[in-house]
């Protein structure tokens, strides 16, 4: 128990850590793009979007890798292909640069797999929905600090805020390589099929009624979560003309309300209410706050309506991934888990390209209002589905 609480503070932070670097880029890279770069937003759609391409492309690949030669091995590398992303972004001053940036670090942050795969290989499956809550509340710590100290670092300069990136991940390179034990020791006979994207195994796995229902639900959710992501600080720039700090503090705060209810409030919920309560009353707050994004009245009400959104995502997220690893085949944690990020990123394709699309061509509302909807649709297969699983 003690070694399996060890690694699970280990991999957490680890997360956070590199998720650091990922955060204080978040909330800059669309007002980079506009001042620095002169993009359109239908541009920096496509380059929030370019990341989430490689993701859809390599986390199979990378969680089958990890399946057969270990968890530590995958993190290592990719942290260093993150850590070089970040560099390069630093110097980027062309549009085909930060495209390339965006493309080493989609690679390497096709990890997230392999990290939910090793807590999946050191939980048990009645502690997994709170071991994938606890990673999730290192994402929101990630998403909380991150976005507050690229706005104070983008007062130095955008470029000193990708270097401040890189030294983050590389500090988790450097954590992961100490004290970052394998924890997938057991299953390395595991068959290594090294194709970019085995659509005969997703079949395989998406015509499993249980697994199927649940990575359909996570696509919707993250695909109504893209839809904000590339499309909130030009929403904060462009219409409510706030400060990068500002759009910062925005982000910090969806990741806060996502920590405290991972960390915490989590072990309360999953006794009190079923997973499908959870995922529907989630989906509520999720979708209110998605709706009201873009007729705030100012800052604070602003702060109150990503506070609505931080709820619903904060609830969501550990509890369809505790399910979908519960329904996972044994020995093939790391390949179904790298399937379900590889759709949730074709998601992430998706939300940033019609986010950066709808907001230039057909009004800066409708990003969120197409979330809203989906989240809505996600409401009723929750309702419907779920007791059939």
């Amino acid at each position: 128990m003690k070694n399996r609480k060890a690694s699970l503070w280990a991999i957490f932070l680890t997360v956070f850590i590199d998720l650091l670097g990922f955060g204080i880029l978040i909330p800059l890279l669309p007002t980079f793009g506009a001042k620095q770069l002169h993009l359109s937003e239908f541009q920096i759609g496509i380059a929030v979007a370019v990341y989430s391409l490689m993701q859809f492309l390599f986390n199979p690949v990378l969680g089958r890798i990890s399946d057969r030669f270990g968890r530590r091995p995958v993190i290592l590398v990719s942290l260093l292909l993150t850590v070089t992303s970040y560099i390069i972004f630093s110097f980027t001053d062309s549009f085909l640069l930060l495209i390339v940036s965006r493309m080493l670090a989609g690679l390497g942050g096709s990890n997230i797999g392999t990290a939910q795969a090793y807590i999946a290989d050191i939980t048990t499956p009645q502690e997994r929905t709170k071991g994938m809550g606890f990673i999730g509340a290192a994402f929101g710590l990630g998403f909380m600090f991150g976005p507050f100290m690229g706005g104070m670092l983008s007062k130095f300069g955008y470029s000193f805020a990708g270097l401040g990136s890189a030294a983050f991940s590389f500090t988790a390179f450097l954590f992961t390589f100490f004290f970052l034990p394998e924890s997938n020791i057991e299953k390395r006979n595991t068959k290594l099929s090294l194709k970019i994207f085995d659509i005969n195994y997703a079949k395989k796995i998406l015509k499993n009624p249980a697994l199927g229902i649940m990575i359909l639900l996570y696509f919707i959710i993250v695909f109504s979560m893209a839809n904000l992501t590339g499309t909130l600080s030009l929403l904060g720039y462009n219409i409510y003309h706030f400060s990068d700090a500002q759009n910062g503090m925005l982000f910090g705060i969806m990741g806060l309300i996502g920590v405290i209810i991972q960390a915490g409030l989590m072990r309360i919920l999953s006794v009190k209410f079923s997973e499908r309560g959870l995922i529907i009353y989630g989906a509520v707050f999720m979708m209110a706050g998605l709706a009201l994004l873009p007729f705030g009245a100012g800052f604070a009400s602003l702060c109150f309506i990503v506070s609505l959104y931080g709820i619903g995502q904060g609830i969501l997220q550990p509890v369809i991934l505790g399910m979908i690893s519960k329904q996972s085949p044994a020995g093939e944690q790391g390949a179904v888990l790298g399937i379900n990020q590889s759709v949730s990123a074709f998601g992430r394709i998706l939300g940033p390209i019609w986010g950066g699309f709808s907001f230039t061509y057909i009004g800066y509302q409708f990003p969120f209002i197409t979330g809203a909807i989906f989240t809505f649709l996600f409401i009723l297969i929750g309702y419907f589905f779920i007791k059939k699983v």
